[in-house]
């Protein structure tokens, strides 16, 4: 634990970002958490971040974010769109712009509540080929913020290069994986736990489990 040293995650109550609450609970001495309202299908999202915060006894702020909707039409916030991806392009749900922008958003918010660390769960090991996912992306949106605002931030990816069943390996050391099983929220239909099973986000979660499942169960034979 980094003594009195305050992070924020950037948190939407999904596998990713619920793992990375729990990794940083364990890597700092205050932790809070930020959500983005940015016209999502299902509003259940920010209800489920809001109640694993309040369960986990952090510190969650809502951000509205719906200017995205305007300016970035997409399948995650809009029904009348397709969830598809087509070879060679970037899938439907993709938000032009967003986790630059909810990075900058929680940096400003990071700064006024005195923490230095800023945490997301952004992977480019199963990122779909979205842009603000990649390593470069991050170390450079740092160097930016710190210059910006004249402050300086740690970014923190604790996924940055695990796959799905790495992330949910992680969430077993860290005492977790009961909790991000069972308690978020990562399908694209709105469903809690396993999912709709349907949609692109539960197929991968599912892979990455099953993988998971499969190599606990291997170790334990050895």
């Amino acid at each position: 634990m980094l003594k009195n040293e305050k992070a924020v995650v950037v948190f939407s109550g999904g596998q990713d970002s619920t793992t990375c609450l729990f990794w940083a609970l364990k890597h700092f001495a205050e932790v809070e958490t930020v959500t983005f309202n940015y016209g999502q299908r299902h509003s259940l999202e920010i209800e489920c971040a809001k109640q694993i915060a309040d369960e986990l006894g952090v510190k969650n702020t809502v951000l509205d974010m719906s200017l995205l909707n305007q300016l970035a039409p997409n399948a995650l916030t809009r029904d009348d769109i397709e969830i598809t991806q087509e070879e060679g392009s970037l899938p439907s749900t993709f938000v032009e712009g967003r986790n630059h922008l909810f990075l900058s958003f929680a940096a400003v918010l990071a700064k006024t509540a005195g923490a230095r660390h800023l945490i997301t769960g952004v992977c480019e090991t199963d990122f779909s080929g979205y842009p603000d996912c990649r390593d470069t992306f991050v170390k450079s949106l740092n160097v930016t913020l710190n210059l910006a605002m004249d402050y300086n931030f740690v970014i923190h990816t604790p996924l940055m290069w695990l796959d799905k069943a790495e992330t949910w390996a992680l969430a077993d050391e860290l005492g977790a994986f009961d909790f991000v099983r069972e308690k978020t929220l990562t399908c694209y239909n709105g469903v809690i736990g396993h999912g709709c099973g349907e949609c692109p986000a539960c197929k991968l979660r599912q892979a990455g489990l099953d993988k998971f499942l499969q190599s606990r169960k291997e170790g334990d034979r050895s």
